[in-house]
């Protein structure tokens, strides 16, 4: 699903140059559910950048799902991140004006997906993370672990070959953590494969690998005795 081969990012500001990753060689096969853990500066969030295609490695290769990342232009980011790559964001990034159900069509807007179709499938994967029946509401008017089970079904309705998610449980009570843990487990088990950072070691505990950059290296690599959550169903 991933492989990543000798990957360098640099950053310029005039003469001066900051290197933020240092020749990582990094492979995700499908089903795998990663975590990427690592100090504030480590190179994580940088990496998980270019992983979804958010930023350019300065060199080195890429290749996500078939496709050489590395020789795309600029122009081709944002067609492969709405058909190969669902994103799911701390601050969730949902838009106050529209509705959930509103919210998680707008990848389908994107891809041309017809209304009829589009709000059919923005219903399923409200579902699919236990909220069909708030679709009419808006995000102002649900919790924290609400808006991010709209964020995972948002990043769920274009059916993406992987999911990336940065700090998914960032801002949220433990019990809300769990819930959107629960929903990743369920997602894994039915094949989906899943790349996720975060500082919590309770949190990297529910995946089954755990990495970990220090000073831009990946310097740690190791399968883990996945913690599990049951399964149930979501309110």
């Amino acid at each position: 699903m991933i492989q990543i081969d000798k990957m360098n990012k640099v950053y310029k500001n005039g003469n001066l140059e900051l290197q933020a990753l240092f020749d990582v060689d990094f492979k995700v096969e499908a089903g795998e559910f990663v975590s990427i853990m690592g100090p504030s500066g480590s190179g994580k969030t940088t990496f998980l950048s270019i992983l979804g295609c958010l930023d350019q490695a300065t060199e080195g290769g890429y290749i996500l799902d078939g496709v050489n990342v590395s020789e795309l232009k600029d122009k081709d980011f944002s067609k492969i991140r709405n058909e190969k790559i669902g994103f799911v964001f701390q601050a969730f990034n949902l838009l106050p004006k529209l509705t959930i159900l509103e919210n998680v069509e707008v990848p389908l807007m994107y891809a041309g997906i017809k209304p009829k179709e589009r709000r059919e499938r923005a219903y399923k994967a409200l579902e699919r993370v236990g909220l069909g029946d708030r679709v009419k509401h808006k995000p102002n008017e649900i919790s924290g672990g609400q808006k991010q089970r709209v964020a995972i079904a948002r990043a769920l309705v274009n059916s993406p070959s992987i999911i990336f998610a940065d700090e998914p449980t960032g801002n949220l009570d433990s019990k809300s953590s769990e819930e959107i843990m629960r929903i990743f487990q369920e997602l894994n088990d039915e094949g989906a494969t899943i790349v996720m950072v975060t500082h919590e070691p309770e949190i990297a505990a529910y995946t089954k690998r755990k990495v970990v950059f220090k000073d831009g290296k990946l310097t740690q690599d190791e399968q883990l005795q996945q913690q599990r959550l049951d399964v149930g169903g979501l309110k």
